[in-house]
């Protein structure tokens, strides 16, 4: 398999947005959290993160259908493939996620993008001082951040063994950990 290096330079040559990078990074440190916590493969489940928008900005007509054929000719293997692909279930493939893997992708893609937004409006612009009792309040509040699909966080929840509360707590967490590389430290030190 492809190294973490090959990841972020593939990932670099098909997506010129920083705010797509920086999704990018948000969604790999998250599924790497979650990978710990689940006793998974933490490698395999952070390029997954990594990698998972890589076609949208080049191909926004066919994400998650054109990522197959750029990984195929990268040697990546079926179960990170199908992992990406499956995060667009029912909006732009027809892949469904069934592993915990998948399932988990497909719930957090858009909740990190509300927590972005939620920091970008701190007087922090920080993850760090972040509570989930802030968060859920931007949550509520459907013209916050109105281009995440709630709907799709709540479908996702649904099919795993954890709370609403948890899954946004634990994403929390995840980002807090690794905050400065998924560029939401923001001004505190």
């Amino acid at each position: 398999m492809p190294t973490r290096q090959d990841a972020e330079k593939l990932l670099y040559e098909y997506t010129e947005s920083e705010a797509l990078r920086q999704h990018g990074h948000q969604v790999e440190v998250v599924m790497e959290y979650f990978a710990k916590i689940n006793d998974e493969d933490v490698d395999r489940w952070g390029t997954v993160g990594l990698l998972h928008d890589l076609d949208y900005e080049k191909y926004p007509d066919q994400h998650c259908i054109k990522v197959r054929e750029i990984l195929e000719a990268h040697d990546y293997p079926e179960e990170i493939i199908r992992a990406i692909q499956s995060h667009g279930y029912g909006m732009c493939c027809d892949v469904k996620p069934e592993s915990k893997m998948e399932k988990i992708l497909y719930t957090i893609d858009e909740l990190t993008g509300i927590i972005n937004a939620a920091c970008l409006l701190r007087p922090s612009r920080s993850v760090l001082d972040l509570k989930l009792k802030s968060l859920k309040k931007k949550y509520k509040d459907k013209k916050f951040a109105a281009g995440c699909d709630r709907s799709i966080i709540e479908n996702g929840i649904e099919h795993l063994d954890y709370s609403a509360d948890e899954v946004m707590e634990l994403t929390i967490k995840a980002l807090q950990d690794q905050a400065e590389k998924a560029g939401l430290k923001g001004n505190i030190d």
